[in-house]
């Protein structure tokens, strides 16, 4: 069984997909001319702006659902693994495929709105759904809906639940199983109530999560400031083969930084178009730029923050070709989440384990949450028009064995089916979002002259000449952000 994952995992993910995923990072980058540096005030300012309906949720609660999906276990043990294998250059282009990544994740979840149906009463939308009413393939909708389930309710819980179980055992001492039927059981309660719930929990967790870690770097960061240059040097070095220790391993640099990267932020693989889909706005570009800003957040931000504890303390092992020894900062211990607990415990002693076990239980629990919510919208979307009541009830129970399973077994193994998992949606979505630039950066134009003339962008499909989004002609209604504006208007086409 390992054997035949690590043979998918090598195609999948093979130097094709990593320098492709970069391509077209960078192709779409200067086809927005770097809308990732030029809008950033966008970007940020926008995620307060929308506000929820009875179909929608609002742009902050759409970007922290978002980010319970990016945010997860590849900030901590990820970005461990990253810079084993990879060496601390691995930690550059982390941050390089973050950047160019964001000009990605603008547009896949730019589509998902232009794209996005109301069902059931709420709003739907994300890869399947604009690949099959923007490109007209229906079968490849299917095919990215099935892919996506696989991942997201089969295949890449475990990898979540199973760093939470090993983190919580090496902190607390804790039974895996127990730490498991925890976790089930949580998730039960959440899932059970819908994307509102799902959203609002979201909205709570993710920001006081992502704030406490960064805190607790900030005062490792501070209170070994002296390294600073040294550390940022290494960085630089080691990602361009000018280092003496790391020089040999820049092809795994590279190798690793995007592939973590990716699995970290998720920009381009198709999983933030779901939760982008769901939000309330009045122009599809809003909540594009928006997603964006979740890239730098979550790779930027939070995985910079392990990064910086574990190289400004030292506390990690690099191994090179034949598992040579590199650099030995932990004899005997594993990559994985003990990096960041030896670095916190470094700086806070007793501290260490027991803080990151707590962390990593809320960054990956928020991410199997988020995993629901698109297998559900996957779900959605191959029932429409039937009785999806059977279907979303087997997902549930599927989504909670898989996390349960993950819990309790090999992490290796876990990791790697992850791999397979992710790489599919990967190499389905980059190929339908190529396809559908045009669309994407036409309605970025327009985004852009409505800006420049001083008003609320609003979207009309009709005046773009983009067909078959079918919800923004016949449903929307415009509800201008401006709180002076009391009488809502329906959209002129």
């Amino acid at each position: 069984m390992t054997e035949l994952v690590n043979w998918l995992v090598g195609i999948l993910w093979s130097p094709v997909m990593i320098y492709g995923c970069l391509a077209i990072g960078l192709l779409f980058s200067v086809l927005t001319r770097f809308l990732q540096v030029r809008h950033i005030k966008d970007m940020f300012g926008l995620m307060f702006k929308g506000k929820s309906s009875e179909a929608g949720v609002s742009s902050f609660q759409a970007l922290s659902l978002a980010l319970s999906g990016r945010v997860g276990t590849g900030n901590i043990a990820g970005t461990a693994t990253a810079i084993a294998m990879g060496g601390p250059g691995a930690v550059f282009w982390m941050w390089a495929i973050a950047f160019i990544g964001a000009s990605s994740a603008f547009i896949e979840s730019t589509l998902a709105q232009v794209y996005k149906e109301k069902q059931d009463g709420e709003y739907r939308g994300g890869p399947a759904y604009y690949i099959e009413k923007g490109i007209g393939w229906k079968w490849y909708g299917i095919l990215f809906a099935i892919s996506a389930l696989l991942a997201m309710a089969l295949l890449m819980p475990g990898i979540q639940s199973n760093s939470i179980t090993v983190a919580m055992g090496e902190a607390f001492g804790t039974n895996d199983k127990l730490v498991a039927v925890i976790i089930i059981a949580l998730l039960a309660v959440i899932i059970f109530g819908g994307v509102k719930r799902i959203s609002r929990a979201a909205s709570y967790i993710v920001p006081f999560m992502a704030i406490g870690y960064v805190l607790i770097a900030l005062y490792i960061i501070i209170s070994n400031i002296g390294m600073f240059p040294e550390v940022m040097a290494l960085i630089f070095k080691s990602a361009f083969a000018l280092d003496s220790a790391f020089g040999g391993i820049i092809g795994m640099a590279i190798a690793w930084g995007v592939k973590r990267g990716i699995y970290s932020n998720e920009a381009g693989q198709g999983t933030g178009p779901h939760a982008a889909a769901a939000a309330e706005v009045s122009h599809p570009a809003k909540q594009g730029l928006v997603q964006a800003a979740s890239v730098y957040i979550d790779t930027l931000l939070v995985c910079s923050a392990t990064a910086f504890m574990i190289l400004f303390t030292g506390m990690y092992n690099t191994y090179g070709p034949n598992d040579t020894m590199l650099k030995e900062g932990l004899p005997g211990v594993k990559e994985g989440p003990a990096f960041t607990q030896a670095a916190v415990d470094t700086a806070l002693p007793g501290f260490g384990p027991g803080f990151v076990a707590v962390a990593l239980f809320f960054f990956a629990f928020t991410t199997i949450m988020a995993y629901y919510y698109m297998a559900e919208t996957n779900i959605a979307y191959l029932t429409r028009g039937k009785n999806s009541k059977i279907p979303m009830l087997i997902l549930k129970i599927v989504l909670l064995g898989a996390t349960y399973y993950g819990a309790t077994n090999e992490a290796a193994l876990a990791w790697a089916l992850g791999d397979v998992g992710l790489g599919l949606m990967v190499w389905l979505n980059m190929i339908a979002i190529l396809i559908l630039a045009k669309p994407a950066l036409k309605v970025f134009k327009d985004y852009e002259t409505q800006k420049k003339q001083g008003l609320d962008p609003v979207f009309n499909p009709v005046k773009l000449g983009i067909k078959n989004a079918d919800y923004w002609v016949n449903d929307y209604k415009y509800i201008p952000d401006t709180p002076s504006s009391k009488k809502d208007k329906t959209l002129d086409v």
